[in-house]
């Protein structure tokens, strides 16, 4: 196949993918796509959600309570001085009574009353309260309406912080000048950014808490992703609230667990390796030794027999083994993957290599490597023609190993992967191998917290994927 052909199979698998990402959203249910997904965001909403909610009803019931209570009263007090000054006007018209009561009014109410002899307010301009704008001129409107019962007008704009109000009497407009104070309290705005400044003091405090508190989980789930990959973990420590704590023991508890077992086992293989291979020694010591031509055919046949089994433990101790003892590194996978495949052309397989450069990341070098050695074996023994790409897709370096052989049938795909698992039945090593290649390249691969997985390759064989956390 083309690389035209290997492009448009890329195409359709990203498709694939989109679309199986779509029906994921499609499925998942509409609040939950609104919610926060991390634990930082939800245990903010915690608590965050009931302050606002405590706020809201506060704020609810101190304008239901206290603006109606505390505006009516002081609308209703500035109603009830006008009233009694057009009262006693009325009761006195004559210039000296007229003169005294404006000057006893600027006295005593701290409002500022002149009377327009001669003036009718215009009958466009008449209010009502249920025509006024504003809350607090609806408020004082309606008092004016109880209270005096007279045509009025109510200017806000004449001067700042006070409130002209025009009313209608028999003889003239009488024009009261109220300053802003006698008919609105600050303390409104006062309870409104003490609400405020409180919800953001306790909003920092919540937000630096949770972020207390949510840092040792994280260093947890970056302790327990370094440890899936084969990485060190050995400078993480307990720290955070009790329960935070609790996993942390179990981690390091199930860490030290996982060591004392792949110890355990390097230690015991090393012994079974001596004690496997001496008595294989003997027994080829032996067979070389006899020297009765009548037995040559028996004895080529033992001969390799021995050699089968030598081949078995040889690539079992591999696999046990899994090269546990190797240090993680920062390694070039570009170059590595370079040294892999000159390697396999020097054995006969032709490799075409696709890599971009600067692809690094933390690995056991040595273990890699025979990981694709071990791919680039199968392909040169099933196929002759290896084509290996490189690169960087969606947090994870992908290595695709192609080629143009028999492929496996996908009945067998996973079967593959089973020690000593062999789709040649026969005992030719040079036909079959020992069974061990792929067991032990998905070791390597899962020990660096990836995965291979096995499909069809777009060139007619087998695609065996590679994927590595960066």
């Amino acid at each position: 196949m083309t690389a035209g052909g290997q492009a448009g199979a890329d195409n359709a698998a990203a498709k694939r993918a989109a679309a199986r990402r779509a029906e994921r959203r499609r499925r998942t249910p509409l609040l939950k796509r609104f919610l926060p997904r991390t634990l930082f965001g939800r245990s903010l909403l915690i608590i965050v959600t009931p302050v606002i909610l405590a706020q809201a009803v506060a704020t609810w019931i101190f304008y239901d309570r206290h603006w109606d209570t505390v505006t009516n009263r002081l609308a209703y007090g500035v109603a009830g001085d006008i009233a009694t000054v057009i009262a006693v006007l009325e009761h006195d018209p004559t210039p000296e009574g007229r003169d005294w009561t404006l000057a006893t009014a600027a006295r005593t109410t701290d409002l500022i009353v002149t009377l327009e002899p001669g003036q009718i307010l215009p009958e466009q301009r008449r209010q009502q309260s249920g025509l006024l704008g504003g809350l607090l001129e609806r408020t004082l409107g309606k008092a004016l309406e109880d209270r005096v019962g007279r045509p009025f007008t109510i200017n806000t704009r004449v001067a700042h912080e006070w409130y002209e109000i025009r009313v209608q009497m028999a003889d003239g407009v009488l024009s009261v000048m109220s300053p802003e104070r006698r008919l609105f309290t600050p303390t409104s705005y006062i309870f409104i950014l003490w609400m405020v400044g409180s919800a953001i003091v306790l909003f920092a405090v919540a937000i630096l808490f949770m972020r207390n508190q949510i840092r040792p989980i994280k260093r947890l789930a970056i302790a327990a992703d370094a440890l899936g990959k084969g990485r060190d973990v050995s400078n993480f420590k307990m720290e955070g609230a009790t329960e935070v704590r609790q996993a942390a023991s179990a981690f390091l508890l199930m860490r030290e667990r996982l060591q004392r077992q792949i110890n355990q086992r390097t230690e015991m293989l090393a012994g079974v390796s001596h004690d496997l291979r001496t008595p294989l020694t003997r027994m080829k010591l032996a067979l070389d030794m006899i020297e009765d031509p009548d037995l040559d055919p028996e004895v080529e046949e033992l001969k390799a027999d021995v050699a089968e089994m030598e081949e078995m433990i040889e690539g079992y101790l591999a696999f046990a083994r899994g090269e546990g003892t190797e240090a993680v590194q920062p390694t070039d996978l570009t170059r590595l993957l370079n040294e892999v495949a000159v390697g396999a052309r020097r054995e006969g397989t032709e490799v075409t290599l696709t890599a971009a450069e600067g692809l690094s990341l933390p690995l056991r070098p040595n273990a890699v490597r025979r990981c694709v050695a071990n791919l680039l074996v199968n392909a040169g023994r099933h196929a002759g023609t290896a084509w290996v790409k490189a690169e960087r897709k969606d947090g994870v370096i992908e290595i695709t190993v192609d080629d143009d052989g028999p492929g496996i049938p996908a009945y067998l795909r996973d079967d593959v992967f089973k020690p000593f698992f062999r789709v040649d039945s026969s005992r030719n090593l040079d036909t079959g191998g020992s069974g061990l290649g792929l067991t032990i390249a998905r070791d390597v691969a899962r020990s660096h917290g990836g995965d291979i997985t096995l499909d069809d390759s777009p060139y007619g064989g087998l695609r065996a994927v590679i994927r590595l956390p960066v």
